[in-house]
């Protein structure tokens, strides 16, 4: 389907993104079996937990859920690939699917995406393939009394994303979501990976670079500031850039606000439900996550506005709707 190009769309309009997809999972609550089909019957490692697998096990609950996003005014949806390298799913055995996951989840999603898309054309709806941090760092020694050893390389790192890029793409989305990045080396062996494909003449997509602010300082894990951050990335030719997860959007406010005023891009955000509690939940309300997110639309801060952790199609709902009032960010965008 033949959908205008998001730039423009970002010009006019602050455009939604999609919630949790974990926390919508969780709701189905999904047992072992929910996770194999029959070539996974005798798979030797428990696969439960591995949610990215369920777009080829489970895809009517997969579609299903980016369907009530996409009902509750999501613009972009997230593929359900946050896990989708082979460094990531290596712990369940699973490293030989990550090509049919990243490709089904991005067929998946764009079938769900153009349903609703014509439903009513002038409101297009884009998929974004993502690409989370994986579960190790290239700049973080994992050994306290070793400081210069390395879980992983920067060449690791660089293959596995543009395998994952490759099969996002070839899956149909509109969009590249580097997320949650804890360590900008990480992120920086996906871009060049990224690059790399590009250059080999794999169709070019928009790419959003999503980083984490994991505490009050305002730093990410790897310990740049956000100002840092942007730095190391903007030599590429970048969608948006912007944070998400970690903290609630009212402790996010400063970080964004560096952002929004230095970022020669559109600039995203989009929150957890709060801090989660002592059982792991997150109690912010649709309604006080509205409020909360609110502010960041008055003072002209985002262009692209969506929910990370504990947050649902209520959430959306809520966020889409106080974002119909306001102005996209204007400054600094080189589109």
């Amino acid at each position: 389907m033949n959908k205008p190009d998001i730039r423009e769309q970002l010009k006019q309009r602050i455009l939604i993104l999609d919630g949790a997809m974990g926390t919508m999972i969780q709701k189905y609550t999904l047992g072992e079996n929910d996770f194999r089909n029959e070539s996974l019957k005798d798979h030797p490692k428990p696969l439960k937990g591995n949610n990215d697998l369920l777009s080829i096990t489970r895809p009517d609950v997969i579609k299903a859920i980016h369907l009530e996003y996409l009902n509750a005014g999501a613009d972009i949806l997230e593929t359900n690939t946050f896990s989708g390298t082979t460094i990531a799913q290596e712990d369940y055995g699973c490293e030989h699917l990550v090509y049919a996951i990243n490709f089904e989840s991005a067929k998946l999603a764009k079938e769900a995406a153009d349903e609703v898309t014509a439903q009513n054309p002038d409101k297009p709806r884009y998929v974004a393939g993502s690409m989370g941090p994986t579960n190790k760092t290239a700049s973080i020694s994992p050994d306290i009394n070793d400081p210069g050893k390395r879980a992983i390389t920067f060449d690791e790192l660089r293959i596995a994303f543009k395998d994952q890029a490759k099969a996002l793409i070839d899956g149909g989305v509109d969009l590249l979501l580097l997320e949650t990045i804890i360590d900008t080396l990480n992120a920086k062996a996906a871009l060049f990976g990224i690059q790399e494909l590009f250059d080999e003449g794999v169709r070019e997509v928009p790419i959003m670079v999503s980083a984490t602010i994991t505490d009050a300082s305002g730093r990410t894990l790897s310990g740049q500031t956000t100002e840092a951050f942007l730095i190391s990335v903007e030599h590429m030719p970048l969608l948006s850039v912007g944070l998400n997860c970690a903290l609630g959007a009212a402790a996010m406010r400063p970080y964004l606000q560096v952002l929004a005023n230095k970022a020669p891009f559109f600039v995203h955000v989009y929150p957890n439900a709060g801090l989660p509690n002592e059982f792991g939940q997150y109690d912010e309300s649709p309604e006080f996550m509205g409020q909360q997110v609110e502010e960041f639309l008055k003072d002209g801060f985002v262009n692209i506005l969506g929910g990370c952790c504990g947050t649902t199609p209520d959430h959306i709902r809520e966020m889409a709707k106080r974002a119909e009032k306001y102005q996209p960010r204007h400054e600094k965008v080189e589109a």
